[in-house]
């Protein structure tokens, strides 16, 4: 009796599943609830970086071999990002946030999935022009701890530095962005008290729980890596962790109007992916 063979398709969504499994009961990473087509061509960019011709065989150098595991993580994170991206969204919060949140004697800033610290950045030169720094700690947290070092330097290639520049113009910056960074040698290191008020810290939006009481949330351009169940848990973790009045970002692809936690929240520059929370958080799945 002959048995049809499995398409190749097929064996390919086997072992991406069981590779996913491995990595999350071997390592603790959790990536199963990610978007279907981001982790397949993630996964291919694994296998390529450490020269394995099948998920079974990079998953077989996984389990046995615990040096490979940061570039594995390197490759199935994307780390997209630049200075003020979108600049709108960073004027708006200039314009029409940061009056709200002068009204708090202190403030928390969670900046989730910071890759390698773009935003974070960002985020601290705002709140710097605004006078709000000194009064802020910012959270800045990455599952992928090659981002997170990288971001706590806060190093980069001078040849991105016209776009950081001109993002920073258009979202309203009040000088020069060469004001914040020192450049030799075809690298700009922004000043280090730029991150003198930030814990940067490993969290998994996937299996962590909240950290703080916070009063912004920027998470921009990481959900659409989510699947739905995972897009509902990172924003009900964002409903917990902000203050009533409390602001969440997100990016200019990304939406809470039809999520579980979408009670949680009020529109208030959703042109721009801005909303604040209300009073009704609505009960998290973790948390049942």
């Amino acid at each position: 009796m002959s048995v049809e063979p499995v398409p190749l398709s097929a064996v390919e969504a086997i072992e991406l599943d069981l590779f996913l499994d491995a990595l999350n009961r071997r390592y603790h990473y959790d990536f199963r609830s990610y978007s279907r087509s981001s982790l397949q061509r993630r996964a291919e960019v694994a296998c390529t970086r450490l020269n394995c011709a099948t998920l079974s065989e990079l998953q077989g150098r996984m389990l046995h071999d615990p040096s490979v595991l940061p570039d594995i993580i390197d490759a199935m994170t994307v780390q997209v990002s630049e200075m003020f991206r979108d600049p709108g969204y960073y004027l708006t919060l200039r314009r029409e946030v940061i009056p709200h949140l002068r009204t708090f004697p202190s403030l928390k800033v969670w900046v989730a999935g910071c890759a390698d610290g773009e935003e974070l950045y960002s985020m601290a030169i705002l709140f710097q022009e605004e006078g709000l720094f000194d009064r802020t700690l910012f959270y800045a947290t990455e599952i992928n701890r090659r981002a997170l070092a990288r971001a706590e330097v806060g190093v980069y290639d001078i040849d991105r530095l016209p776009v950081f520049s001109q993002n920073y113009q258009q979202a309203g910056g009040q000088g020069s962005l060469s004001d914040y960074y020192t450049a030799a040698y075809g690298r700009a290191a922004f000043n280090r008290a730029l991150r003198g008020r930030t814990v940067f810290t490993e969290h998994n939006l996937a299996t962590d729980q909240v950290f703080s009481e916070v009063h912004l949330v920027s998470c921009r351009n990481v959900l659409i890596y989510f699947d739905n169940t995972l897009q509902n848990r990172a924003l009900g973790l964002f409903a917990e962790a902000l203050a009533r009045g409390g602001f969440l970002g997100l990016g200019s692809h990304e939406t809470l109007r039809f999520s579980d936690h979408a009670a949680s929240f009020a529109a208030f520059a959703e042109p721009d992916r801005i909303w604040r929370r209300t009073a009704i958080v609505q009960e998290t799945a973790h948390a049942r």
